[in-house]
């Protein structure tokens, strides 16, 4: 564990620091997933996972979660439209315990949040609230004109100040070969093992949807375990409806009562009124 001090001037410890995840490029791959919640953090934290991203709104509740992985922070594309929106936003997850701030938007917003030192991510590749661009949820890079504008991209992002890059469904080739020639952190979500880091949502790892993305390999079933609760939920309400309609519900053993005396003596009461 390195300790340092975070944005809301407190001791804290990281497994990882950005000079560390720096450091361990072609040394060291790492691990990473994504968390919302409290108990989405501290079941990546007890699997061992190195990294994990979430909502920017959701830090706190991250944090307490996993108080000691790295954790970026994510600002989401339409919730921040000016400039002053990204950096309160930006600042406000850092005080609140993230680690680095991602954001989707262009290299002035990079450039805006890296002139404050915070480390940021970008994100290249496919990035599927622009896909109009691309002509539909594909692949990047399929041709050579598309892998070296893509190249372009990624220098212009680390002369923006990127520290890292959400690197979405890249050709694996083209990855590999991007990985050798850049110093930005890649984190590959569907863009092969030719990274500094392999990502998937936790959603998606999990098994949580009935299909997932070609890249996304489910390792659990939640799924099922979701549809035998839905199922459950309403049989439970049916079975309560019709226990309260036959009188079934309460049972004797389900309510309150007095000694026979003192129900006695308020039926002797209330009469003489």
């Amino acid at each position: 564990m390195k300790r340092i001090y975070d944005w809301s001037a407190k001791f804290q410890e990281r497994n990882l620091t950005a000079a560390d995840m720096r450091a361990l490029k072609g040394k060291q791959q790492l691990i990473q997933t994504t968390a919302n919640t409290t108990e989405e953090a501290a079941a990546a934290a007890d699997a061992g996972l190195d990294l994990i991203m979430g909502n920017a709104h959701n830090t706190k509740a991250v944090r307490k979660g996993a108080p000691h992985l790295f954790f970026t922070a994510a600002l989401g594309l339409p919730n921040f439209a000016t400039e002053d929106d990204v950096m309160r936003a930006a600042f406000n997850a850092m005080n609140d315990g993230a680690d680095s701030i991602y954001t989707a938007r262009g290299p002035h917003i990079v450039e805006l949040l890296a002139r404050e030192e915070i480390p940021v991510m970008c994100h290249l590749g496919l990035v599927p609230r622009k896909s109009t661009w691309r002509g539909g949820l594909r692949a990047i890079g399929k041709t050579a004109e598309e892998a070296m504008e893509l190249w372009q991209d990624f220098r212009r992002m680390e002369d923006a100040g990127a520290f890292s890059v959400e690197a979405e469904v890249i050709c694996a080739p083209v990855m590999a070969e991007i990985t050798k020639r850049t110093k930005l952190i890649r984190s590959s979500l569907g863009s092969g093992s030719g990274a500094d880091v392999i990502y998937l949502f936790q959603n998606d790892i999990c098994g949580e949807q009935e299909e997932s993305p070609r890249h996304a390999r489910p390792f659990g079933n939640l799924h099922a375990l979701y549809e035998q609760i839905r199922t459950e939920r309403r049989k439970a309400l049916t079975g309560f409806k019709e226990a309260a309609k036959n009188g079934n519900y309460p049972a004797p053993s389900e309510q309150a009562n007095l000694p026979d005396d003192e129900l006695d003596k308020f039926n002797e009461m209330i009469s003489s009124e």
